[in-house]
């Protein structure tokens, strides 16, 4: 019976993950004007890592009888998140004129402008859809499990 409720706990662990995606986004977009008040630097952008849970090895069961090992099970496990991780590329920095800021460079090319977050709201918000679109998709696995589930259950009566 274990083996019918794997469906829910790998779409829950996908749910899990979507949630947490949706966080680091909506942090980014909460962001996207700040800049660091000790240091001077601008936010940078933050995603989530997300990574298969405990990847199988990718060998087929045959032959498996009901009480054997399905350690070996080509059916996935979920996903986790494994961390978060800053953007660190400089190109996608926003230059804003602004002279009369105290954080304006000084000198050279960018003179009289401020580096701010690289954040780019229409892409986070595409990233945001996607996520939640992902957490509906897993919500509907978990849906449909539970209607087959008593559907089965049904079935006796």
């Amino acid at each position: 019976m274990s083996n019918f409720f794997k469906s829910m706990d790998i779409a829950a662990t996908g749910m899990n993950a979507s949630r947490f995606q949706m966080d680091v986004i909506a942090s980014n977009i909460a962001n996207v004007n700040t800049v660091n008040q000790t240091t001077g630097d601008p936010y940078r952008r933050k995603f989530a890592m997300i990574t298969p849970e405990d990847a199988p090895k990718f060998a087929l069961p045959c032959g498996l009888t009901d009480g054997e090992d399905m350690s070996n099970s080509p059916v996935g496990r979920g996903v986790k998140v494994s961390g978060v991780a800053e953007d660190n590329s400089d190109q996608a920095y926003k230059w804003v004129y602004d002279p009369d800021n105290p954080r304006a460079e000084q000198q050279g090319q960018y003179k009289g402008y401020v580096k701010m977050p690289n954040i780019n709201i229409i892409s986070e918000m595409t990233n945001l859809i996607a996520a939640s679109r992902a957490y509906e998709a897993n919500s509907t696995v978990i849906n449909a499990a539970k209607q087959m589930a008593q559907k089965g259950m049904s079935i006796g009566k």
